[in-house]
């Protein structure tokens, strides 16, 4: 069986319950078969075909989730964020040479706008008040040209993504149809999902977590996914308790949101059949793993992944297998090396040093960059290795832990600090609910450390409190110089803490 998004779906074509949204009705798996032949048939009218870019702007949400699943059984997609500016728009369309731009029927915003000033189709989705969750029409247009209507094959590009890395410019991500056919059904396996599970899905849906964790992974097993319409903390008991979940994937900013709202809502909690919650895309500190543990009698299962390998490289194992806090598990799909930092040797798996891997989930290398290619890639034993840009070690019993993002650790006067282990210890603090540590410049010794805390709900304490107790538990060079008190955390458009920039955005240093 060739591996494709087509594929992914196949095995599973009766009555059953696919996609769903809270307050909406389930478009089943012949529905969703039926659904995803329309598309085809409608992009190939319009001359979008195998090989063409459709860029994908549209709401979280079901229709988010079948516009991926079905525009990459026919050509390549390309999900945007619809909070993105006129000027980032251009800068995304133009750079990902897409063909059609996708959006819902009435859209007229600032994605319209540049798609029409690049020159670019706009297709446009129509709901109809009879639709179910994740069924909408696409209206005629003027055709754009002549499709190619073969099939794609395993080595075409079903999926685009810009990385949201260091570089001024954003590397794009090519991900083939075997990488995602490959990633999804290494996320199932790993949560041993079944036609009996569903899943709410809480994750933008422009963003690989979601797209394959949640959307793909789900239906990759036959069961369940109900999409809800973006996160947000105050409405998501109330979609537990009417979506009936069995599991969740989230962001430890969105695991902390929840926690902090579990104790008015212990009733629905109770009554939820969750079996067991997954963490992924940064580190999920120790102790809100063991709350989340605590609160929801379930395992957290936390993942550990990146754009480049399709979303999933490292997970902790259900039980009975052991849940380690603090690890990111075990290997989960591809291969899981130890990488010198600088040479291009493979090390003992117990050493320190760069995280790299290697699989059939693994993106071939950018696109035109051959100097990022020439970077992050190399081969060994017969093998291409990807360099994450993580630092970390396995454990005796093979479990990952991650020591630092190699472009985050923190260089104090030479001394190299790790900010995730900064993280646990200011997170073990009863009163603090999150926090995030980062660098900020200093005359001397190059960089010093910091640290922004959102204190826990009633909870009043001064920052020379919290470094005083990070200075009980850690040596003096790890003490944040500084502690700023805040409401929330600024995070990125996925919801993301992002530590680089961090000490501009709060003013402490020059942006």
């Amino acid at each position: 069986m060739p591996h494709l998004v087509a594929e992914l779906i196949a095995p599973h074509s009766g009555p059953a319950n696919a996609i769903g949204a809270p307050g909406r009705s389930w478009l089943d798996y012949r529905g969703l078969r039926e659904f995803c032949a329309k598309v085809k048939k409608d992009l190939h009218q319009i001359g979008v075909g195998r090989g063409d870019r459709v860029a994908i702007v549209l709401p979280n949400g079901p229709e988010m989730a079948t516009a991926f699943i079905s525009v990459a059984q026919v050509a390549t997609t390309a999900p945007l964020n619809p909070a993105y500016t006129y000027e980032e728009y251009l800068f995304y369309l133009k750079d990902l040479k897409a063909k059609a731009l996708l959006v819902n029927e009435n859209e007229d915003g600032p994605a319209v706008q540049a798609a029409q000033d690049l020159g670019i189709a706009i297709l446009r989705a129509s709901h109809e008040s009879f639709h179910k969750a994740g069924q909408f029409s696409i209206l005629s247009c003027d055709p754009v040209g002549v499709a190619d209507t073969s099939a794609p094959g395993e080595d075409d590009v079903a999926l685009i993504l810009h990385t949201s890395g260091t570089t001024s410019r954003p590397k794009i991500v090519p991900l083939t149809q075997a990488n995602i056919y490959a990633s999804a059904r290494n996320v199932a396996s790993s949560l041993k999902l079944t036609i009996d599970d569903r899943c709410l899905s809480i994750m933008p849906l422009f963003h690989i977590h979601g797209l394959i964790a949640a959307v793909a992974a789900s239906l990759s097993a036959g069961s369940q996914i109900s999409c809800a319409h973006g996160f947000n903390a105050l409405s998501f008991f109330s979609q537990v308790a009417e979506v009936d979940p069995t599991w969740y994937t989230a962001v430890p900013t969105m695991h902390q949101a929840i926690l902090a709202r579990a104790a008015r809502n212990q009733s629905i909690i109770e009554q939820s059949r969750l079996r067991f919650l997954r963490s992924s895309s940064a580190s999920l500190p120790g102790p809100v793993m063991e709350e989340l543990v605590a609160t929801f009698k379930a395992p957290v299962i936390e993942a550990y992944g990146m754009t480049e390998a399709a979303h999933q490289m490292c997970c902790n194992p259900l039980p009975p297998q052991m849940q380690k806090p603090g690890s990111v598990g075990i290997a989960a799909g591809p291969e899981v090396r130890i990488a010198d930092e600088t040479e291009n040797v493979l090390m003992a798996s117990r050493e320190v040093g760069e995280i790299v891997i290697s699989g059939p989930n693994v993106t071939p290398g950018y696109e035109s960059n051959p100097q990022a290619n020439a970077d992050n890639f190399f081969e060994v034993e017969g093998k291409t290795w990807f360099r994450t840009g993580d630092q970390g070690s396995f454990d005796e019993e093979n479990y990952l832990q991650l020591t630092g993002r190699l472009k985050e650790l923190i260089n104090r006067g030479g001394e190299k600090i790790s900010p995730l282990e900064v993280d646990a210890i200011l997170l073990s603090h009863p009163d603090v609910a999150q926090a995030v540590c980062f660098a900020v410049p200093h005359e001397k010794l190059g960089e010093d450390i910091a640290a922004a805390v959102v204190l826990a709900e009633g909870a009043s304490i001064a920052g020379q409190e919290v470094r005083d107790f990070v200075g009980s538990r850690l040596a003096k060079f790890k003490v944040p110089s500084s502690v700023v008190i805040l409401d929330e955390i600024p995070k990125g458009a996925t919801g993301k803490i992002q530590r680089i920039g961090l000490a501009a955005k709060l003013g402490l240093a020059e942006a």
